[in-house]
């Protein structure tokens, strides 16, 4: 979630003149490859001393790179404001769970922009921005489609039973037996992808976002094996990069082999700060992912582009963000912005040139880490320009004079925290009345009928099952029930069926299931023995209507048949056993008759 203190009104003209000259006639290619959870420090060109990407470090000799490049402290608020150019809390995600990680349907996507262009658009991998209508890819502008569920391989929205290797996956919305590695999958899909689209003479947009290096920590082991000697999370976490390494290499020479490398703009970026190498190499800076510290949100990112002239190293120095990826793609590609829509990031094209022939002015950009039901002001904030950042609206650091964060200069610069604070003050005004327009499943739309839904989604001041491992152990406590915010989108008959396991495991609700095989790495999620849970009861509340239903031994779901009126509510529903202990049902599918 970042601010924009002012436009640069020259940066578009000196964009247009950049770009035209190297596309008249031919629309370049776009090919995103965003990796979750790899911070700054996690590449060998960045100076770590264990870790070795090869290829990353020949992509970043031949990139023009942003050096003071920020993001969110975590995966979907980064990927809402990269993909839509807006602040992460105007667009509703600022957590990854409880139903505050589903992107606004207002929000414009990347992929309808480029689809309206003409563009074929491809996602492949972690969307983490919904997994019901309206706010799957498929919904939000991308024409071909293979990703997981959830935030990670594993989570609860998942295909049940996936663990990284082998599994299914949802390809253009019906879930698809893959074989191998998560990461080498979603490669080779885009690669097809684009494939056709060369065939077919259709310029593209290929979105490539890896789960790894998210945990849990699962590598093939010929990626993981050099740093064996390491603990079995790290050597697993640096594996994984070394196997993105590999296919990002190889996706750069099937790009040469189809010519297609010249007009065509490759960006590597990661989605926040090291969830794991920043203890052992983090480029001189504080903390990791979920910070507020530069450490959480400072990450790599590298464009290459021979047509554009940006095919030789280069930083670039001042500080720019993810909300300002959109608004330049569209200047670099030369395609029409959204109608009735206004960036809150800017167009970077003109500071990509090799000679910016204007001066550059300053900004002040504002991220922050909330991960709560509801937005509080401050908390694990960072307010930012190229030299300051104020945290928490108390420290003050100079970060070019120190980059690691280690003095806090508050009381010597207090006009500098106080005009900060003033640009905070007023960038909170405008988007906490936004707060309140909670995102709703839609039940009964014909593009997703039946609902699947999960309890990864169910809102909740507590924590969630948010992965199968904690369904599986039949998370008990606060966190063991919620509801969904849902959109009845007509009058008419709906058909709701309770489950514990989702219909693909095809168990009983009162079934304990064995635990499932691992793989290497860090124990799977799947290997958490499944327990049975007694439950007498089932109970649906879906509006002002309640109703219930014995839960018969053996059964594998209690269904109800319910007349629903059309509008925006809430939808809850929980087993209840003997003792009148409660567990929500985790997994609900609605069907509009």
């Amino acid at each position: 979630m970042l601010h924009v203190v002012r436009r640069i009104a020259a940066a578009c003209l000196v964009a247009v003149c950049f770009v035209g000259s190297a596309i008249a006639n031919d629309k370049p290619n776009v090919v995103i490859v965003i990796t979750d959870d790899q911070g700054y420090g996690d590449l060998s060109c960045h100076g770590n001393p264990v870790l070795k990407t090869p290829e990353i470090d020949k992509l970043h000799a031949e990139s023009v790179r942003l050096t003071d490049y920020h993001v969110a402290p975590t995966c979907s608020p980064t990927r809402c404001a990269f993909l839509t150019g807006h602040w992460t809390n105007r667009t509703g995600v600022w957590h990854t769970i409880m139903g505050r990680s589903m992107l606004r349907e207002n929000e414009v996507t990347m992929g309808q922009v480029f689809k309206d262009a003409g563009y074929a658009t491809g996602m492949f991998g972690k969307w983490h921005l919904g997994d019901n209508y309206p706010y799957r890819p498929e919904d939000r502008g991308y024409t071909e489609v293979m990703r997981h569920g959830g935030g990670g391989v594993g989570q609860t929205p998942d295909y049940w039973d996936n663990a990284y290797f082998d599994g299914s996956y949802w390809h253009n919305g019906t879930p698809e037996p893959v074989n191998g590695f998560c990461t080498d999958v979603f490669f080779d899909y885009a690669k097809r992808f684009i494939k056709t689209q060369k065939q077919a003479g259709k310029p593209f947009l290929a979105y490539i976002a890896t789960n790894a290096p998210h945990g849990p920590m699962h590598s093939p082991e010929e990626f993981s094996k050099p740093y064996q000697k390491l603990n079995v999370g790290l050597a697993n976490f640096y594996g994984m990069i070394a196997n993105i390494d590999d296919n990002v290499g190889k996706l750069r020479a099937f790009l040469d082999a189809e010519e297609l490398t010249r007009n065509t703009i490759f960006i590597f970026t990661t989605d926040n700060g090291s969830s794991s190498g920043w203890q052992t190499f983090n480029a001189g800076m504080r903390a990791g992912k979920g910070s507020e510290y530069d450490g959480g949100h400072r990450v790599p990112f590298f464009v290459h582009w021979p047509a554009g002239g940006l095919a030789v190293g280069r930083n670039v120095t001042p500080i720019t963000a993810h909300v300002d990826v959109l608004p330049t793609l569209i200047d670099l590609c030369g395609v029409a912005s959204p109608k009735g829509v206004k960036f809150d990031g800017t167009s970077i094209a003109a500071l990509l040139q090799p000679k910016l022939k204007a001066p550059w002015p300053d900004r002040i950009l504002v991220t922050d880490s909330q991960r709560v039901k509801d937005p509080i002001k401050w908390r694990k904030s960072a307010v930012m320009t190229s030299q300051w950042r104020l945290i928490n609206g108390k420290e003050l650091y100079d970060i070019e004079a120190d980059p690691g964060q280690k003095r806090d200069i508050a009381a010597v610069h207090p006009q500098v925290v106080n005009s900060l604070r003033t640009f905070y003050d007023k960038w909170w005004a405008e988007l906490e009345p936004t707060f309140k327009d909670s995102t709703a499943i839609y039940l009964g739309h014909p593009r997703d009928n039946p609902a699947r839904l999960t309890s990864h989604d169910w809102i909740t001041t507590n924590s969630t099952p948010w992965n199968q491992s904690q369904v599986r152990q039949a998370m008990t406590g606060a966190g063991n029930t919620g509801f969904w915010n849902v959109k009845i989108v007509a009058d008419g008959d709906y058909e709701i069926r309770l489950r514990r396991w989702p219909e693909e495991a095809d168990q009983a609700i009162d079934a304990a299931l064995a635990p499932g095989s691992d793989v290497p790495g860090v124990k799977a999620y799947r290997t958490a023995p499944g327990k049975a849970i007694k439950p007498v009861l089932a109970t649906v509340n879906i509006g002002r209507i309640e109703a219930a239903a014995a839960v018969k031994p053996g059964e594998k779901e209690v269904t109800f048949q319910l007349k629903l009126k059309a509008g925006k509510t809430r939808l809850s529903a929980v087993f209840t056993d003997a003792n009148n202990a409660q567990h929500g049902a985790y997994f609900v599918y609605v069907t509009k008759k």
